[in-house]
């Protein structure tokens, strides 16, 4: 048991402790925070909030020792009490979250405050750990099956309309036998709900288990009154058979309620396979070369820069760069493409692909939660505990939801008590304990939730990564689709595919003392003409007073010649005129290459040609987002020509060209005052400001940082047909999560009113609180196994 230090709530930049309840809440609640001392607080529910605000003191002295003494913090207590949290000592440093409180979090397994609802590990485990609360239910189930089976045999068959145990024992002995029966599966096999039912009440925030308690312990407070105190009931009504007990209801409804969390564990523990499938990828051990030794080291002791020898078959241990050999790397089980991709020197590898038939060595460059693996399990478990916004309406409902089911109960008990047959009190009672036991607030409250998380994780085996939830829906929403051009639409590794001489100096030449001065630029056409360069196997000589002019080009004084390379503007600065070569230049332009001049001593010495290649697929990817529906719209720094010719190839009619960074964000904006949905995708530094700005931004995965934490979707692969297989998983759990919700509203609307006799009249026909019961446990199966459809959704 981990004991927290209530006096300072801050647990971390993101999370604060109650220090009434000493729950873990993610500021800011609903609840609101209180200012004391100079201080403030967080809470959970507003009635801890009251509570602080009429007396702060009791509530800021330290954390209880290991003793736990009988102040200690109320959910330290109800660990004890709730056997749930008796688990291995490893459990009690997992963080554990609710699925349908994601602001709940706490040290441990358990309850949650709100709902009810058993916590579940807010990361994946690689593991197979027993679920603590599931061992815990399955044990009570077994005792309250052994112990109330002879109980309700026992209480059904002393009845009256039964009557088969009249001849072998008095009513009264068989009552007594049911109690001592029935006491330990209410009190011990069910305890659990009762604690949690006392949560809810002291959380003003009734659930699932405030129903099942009132409804339980109203039949076997009633059945024990009768059996200990049977002279409390006017004997006209014992003489007339108008009472009688109802044990079997009482331990029927626990053992069946208990059945009902352990399969509904067992199916929300399906819902994390996403994750567990993920972590397992990552091998467990590396062959590390150091120096002249080879050893297998475990993946905790790799660092960056090691060199490692990955063998055939094996998996990709970090993420880094191949240094020697060549091979071809299934990289399916992070980008969702099934083809291999061949891989040589200087190209990068992901941590957890499976090597091919070839063996290489690479060196590491990213390392434990670095890794792109660590960084897909982050985001998926992340995005598993955000609220879409259609959940605010199942939200709204569930807050009025059990107060109005217990009017409901009290007005049914009312009714039955006034108009109903004999024995009117007992049918009263019934029928009241049967409309608070099938009522099911947790399958509304699991009908989003369940969807995100069984989605988000399908999505992830299919290269789109989901930051929140809510990106996922407005997605489906999405009319205009701005694209970035180089890195999204084209490689983003420009290439020198041409020279042009336009003096007396060789084209090797140009190109040398071009390189020379480009080597000390940072830009990704420097890189291309210094790469371009080294191809050709020409020395470059060092380069010095160099300077930079930002958006023209680049100046330095190399082997004592001056030399300039840049854009018609660069040339311009130093006295050139680059008109006369224009339509050599424009030709190169409509073909999407990018010009840059080269002048030495001040005279023009050549044009280079740089080209960014179009990916294989965009073609593709357009016209299906384009079949779609979509608008497509390019917004690129380039200049018209360039974009153009690249549009053009790509069969993209809207495009807007010398766009500056920063406004690219405005682009965005005018787009949306003009009434369109708009997602962005883009993957660099001056995309970010725009990603943040639209609908949905989506980063291409082969991008930087900045650009997947400003994006709400992130394709691993940094293809623009993932965002059609985003599109389909968005739409496929929008629809998933309405029919959750259509399911659990249809089952509370038929299933309220018939259990409060709404057709007797008509039909006769009823719903015993036992039968009750089973409908309950089936509502909340029906919608998990719903959402698990999506783990097998077909995204193309």
């Amino acid at each position: 048991m981990e004991h927290r230090d209530l006096s300072t709530q801050t647990v971390s930049g993101e999370t604060a402790i109650d220090p009434v309840c000493g729950m873990t809440v993610k500021p800011p609640t609903k609840a609101g925070s209180a200012e004391f001392e100079g201080r403030t607080y967080w809470f959970c529910g507003v009635g801890c909030r009251n509570r602080f605000l009429a007396d702060p003191a009791p509530y800021l002295a330290k954390a209880a020792p290991a003793t736990m003494p009988h102040h200690a913090p109320a959910h330290l207590h109800t660990a004890l009490a709730v056997p749930a949290k008796a688990a291995a000592p490893a459990d009690e440093h997992v963080v554990y979250t609710c699925p349908m409180h994601p602001e709940v979090e706490q040290r441990g397994p358990g309850a949650c405050p709100k709902c009810g609802m058993a916590l579940e590990p807010k990361m994946g485990e690689l593991e197979e750990r027993a679920n603590p609360e599931l061992v815990d239910m399955t044990r009570r189930f077994w005792i309250g099956l052994v112990l109330g089976v002879p109980a309700a045999v026992i209480d059904m068959l002393g009845m009256g309309s039964f009557g088969g145990l009249h001849g072998l024992m008095a009513p009264a002995l068989a009552n007594w036998i049911a109690l001592m029966l029935a006491t330990p599966v209410v009190f011990w096999c069910g305890w659990p709900f009762f604690v949690r039912a006392g949560h809810s009440i002291r959380h003003a925030s009734p659930n699932m288990f405030t129903l099942i308690a009132i409804g339980v312990g109203a039949a076997f407070a009633y059945s024990a009154a009768v059996t200990i105190v049977p002279g409390m009931f006017p004997a006209s009504f014992r003489a007339a058979g108008r009472i009688g007990t109802y044990y079997d209801t009482a331990v029927v409804i626990t053992v069946l309620v208990l059945l009902g969390q352990m399969l509904e564990l067992r199916a929300r523990g399906r819902t994390t396979a996403a994750i567990k499938q993920l972590l397992g990828l990552a091998p467990k051990t590396a062959r590390v070369i150091r120096g002249a030794r080879e050893e297998d080291l475990p993946l905790a002791e790799v660092q960056v820069g090691d060199l490692l020898r990955v063998r055939p078959g094996e998996k990709v241990p970090v993420d880094g760069l191949l240094v020697d050999g060549r091979s071809h790397i299934d990289e399916s089980m992070v980008t969702g493409e099934s083809v291999p991709v061949e891989k040589g020197p200087e190209d990068r590898v992901i941590g957890g692909t499976i090597n091919g038939s070839g063996g290489f060595t690479m060196k590491a460059d990213r390392v434990g939660r670095d890794t792109l693996l660590a960084r897909i399990v982050q985001m998926v478990s992340d995005a598993q505990r955000t609220r879409a916004p259609i959940q605010r309406l199942a939200d709204q409902l569930a807050a009025y939801f059990v107060p109005l089911v217990v009017l409901v109960a009290i007005l049914t008990f009312i009714a039955w008590s006034i108009w109903g047959p004999e024995p009117r009190f007992a049918s009263a009672l019934i029928n009241a304990v049967a409309v608070l036991i099938i009522a099911c607030p947790c399958a509304l409250g699991l009908a989003t939730p369940m969807a995100i998380m069984v989605g988000t994780g399908r999505g992830a085996h299919a290269g789109v990564l989901v930051r929140d939830a809510e990106a996922l829906e407005r997605l489906a929403e999405v009319d205009t689709l701005v694209v970035d051009k180089t890195g999204t639409l084209t490689e983003g590794r420009p290439q020198l595919v041409d020279i042009a001489v336009l003096g007396s100096l060789a084209a090797d030449e140009v190109l040398r003392l071009a390189a020379a001065v480009e080597r000390a630029s940072e830009h990704p056409i420097a890189d291309a003409i210094v790469a371009g360069a080294a191809a050709r196997g020409l020395a470059l000589p060092a380069a010095g007073d160099f300077a930079s002019s930002t958006g023209a080009g680049v100046r330095a004084l190399v082997e004592g010649h001056r030399v300039a390379v840049g854009n018609a503007a660069l040339m311009g600065e130093t006295g050139l005129d680059t008109g006369v070569y224009s339509g050599r230049a424009d030709e190169w332009r409509v073909l999407a290459r990018t010009v840059v001049f080269v002048a030495v001593d001040g005279q023009l010495a050549g044009m280079l040609a740089v080209a960014d290649p179009i990916k294989a697929t965009a073609a593709h990817a357009i016209a299906r987002l384009h079949a779609e529906g979509l608008r497509i719209l390019m917004v690129t720094g380039d200049s018209l020509a360039t974009a153009a010719a690249v549009a053009r190839q790509l069969g993209i009619e809207d495009v807007r060209a010398g766009v500056l960074p920063g406004e690219k964000q405005q682009v965005v904006a005018e787009l949306q005052r003009n009434g369109r949905l708009v997602a962005m995708a883009g993957d660099g530094i001056n995309d970010a400001p725009a990603l943040a700005q639209a609908t949905v931004g989506i980063a291409m995965g082969n991008g930087t940082d900045i650009a997947m934490e400003s994006a709400g979707i992130t394709l691993v692969k940094g293809d623009l047909g993932g965002i059609s297989r985003a599109r389909r998983l968005s739409r496929a759990t929008l629809r998933n999560i309405r029919q959750n919700l259509f399911l659990a509203f249809v089952y509370n609307g038929i299933g309220v009113p018939v259990a409060a006799g709404i057709l007797y009249p008509f039909v006769g026909l009823l719903i015993s609180p036992i039968w009750a019961s089973v409908a309950m446990t089936l509502s909340s199966l029906s919608v998990i196994s719903n959402a698990l459809r999506l783990r097998t959704l077909d995204l193309g």
